[in-house]
C-alpha cells in the first residue's frame, strides 16, 4: 500500500460526511505504519472504542470507511474467523458494520462483515502477527495468493458499502 498522509485519509471517507471525518481519530505515526506491508490501514478510535476506520486503495485511489462494531470488552472469547484474511481467532474477530454510503446510509442502511478486531489482516496472512495456535488453516495457495485473496475481499466489502452511491 502506498503511504498516505492524514488529510489523504480525512478526504477517502466515503460513508461519512465531512465534518465527522474531519473530526476522527487518525493513527499517530503514520510514517512509522509498515505499509509495504500493509493491504489496507486498520485502527480502532482510542477515544471510542466501538469505532473503527479502515482505508484502502482502489483504482489507485484511497477509499475509506468508518466502522462500528462492539467494544473490545464486549467481545465474546469463543472462536471465530474474519472474513478478509481468513485468520481463526479466540475473541480476536468482530461484527463490524458500516453505513452504506450515500443516501442509502443516511437512511440508516449498513452492511457488516466479520473482520480482525485489530484490523491487521494483512499483518496475520504474511505471518509478521500471531494469532495463536490453529489460526492459520493449512493451505495450498502462496503468500501472494493470500494476499491477492485479502485485497479482493476487502475489495469487495467496500463495493457493499458503496453500492448504489455517487462516486466521489
Amino acid at each position: 500500500m502506498k503511504p498516505l498522509t492524514e488529510p489523504e485519509i480525512r478526504a477517502a471517507f466515503v460513508n461519512c460526511t465531512q465534518g465527522e471525518a474531519k473530526r476522527l481519530s487518525v493513527p499517530r505515526g503514520l510514517a512509522d505504519q509498515p505499509w509495504d506491508d500493509l493491504d489496507y490501514l486498520g485502527w480502532r478510535d482510542p477515544r471510542a472504542p466501538d469505532r473503527a476506520y479502515l482505508v484502502t486503495q482502489l483504482d489507485g485511489r484511497p477509499t475509506a470507511l468508518a466502522l462500528r462494531s462492539p467494544s473490545p470488552a464486549a467481545r465474546q472469547l469463543r472462536r471465530g474467523m474474519c472474513s478478509m484474511c481468513l485468520t481463526s481467532h479466540t475473541g480476536g474477530v468482530s461484527l463490524m458494520v458500516a453505513p452504506k454510503a450515500g443516501k442509502a446510509g443516511q437512511q440508516g442502511n449498513s452492511v457488516g462483515t466479520y473482520i480482525c478486531s485489530d484490523l491487521a489482516c494483512s499483518l496475520y496472512v504474511r505471518g509478521r502477527k500471531d494469532a495463536g495456535a490453529g489460526a492459520r488453516l493449512q493451505e495450498s495457495l502462496t503468500m501472494e495468493e493470500k494476499i491477492q485473496r485479502t485485497v479482493a475481499n476487502v475489495a469487495a466489502f467496500v463495493a457493499k458499502v458503496t453500492a448504489g452511491a455517487l462516486s466521489r
